[in-house]
């Protein structure tokens, strides 16, 4: 049974599944610092409010509280649009070159090659417009 634990956490789709859980966590409090430290002074600024999770609006008696949601959305789309980045590199720095796939182009016959040549003297000795009798003599 010890074998197949060791086994088990041995295989590669565990220890990459840990790395990057823990690539993850430490990602997510880099993301948090700059939204908290660059981004939210800059919305602070533009709003007046000393931060983010302040930001409020009244509905009669009702106080409504979005500036922390403001700033989780902030920090999802910051992590969303960084491991998108992340995937796109990867993908394309692993993907093979892709082998050019033969194309087999039928090459035509000996017949449509003499057909062809038939149907173009023909157009250029009797053109459908005039026939024989109306050329003039030479």
């Amino acid at each position: 049974m010890i074998k197949e634990f060791r086994t088990f956490l041995m295989r590669g789709n565990v220890i990459e599944l840990a790395v990057g859980i823990v690539m993850g966590a430490a990602f997510t409090a880099i993301v948090t610092a700059l939204v908290e430290h660059v981004i939210t002074p800059i919305i602070a600024a533009v709003t007046g409010n000393a931060s983010i999770d302040q930001l409020t609006f009244q509905i009669g008696t009702a106080q409504i509280g979005y500036g922390e949601f403001l700033q989780a959305v902030i920090d999802f789309v910051l992590i969303a649009l960084v491991l998108f980045v992340i995937i796109k590199v990867i993908n394309n720095l692993s993907r093979k070159p892709e082998e050019a796939e033969e194309v087999e182009v039928e090459a035509p016959s000996v017949e449509s090659y003499l057909e062809e040549i038939r149907d173009l003297l023909a157009e250029r000795v009797d053109p459908p417009h005039s026939s024989r009798d109306d050329r003039p003599l030479e």
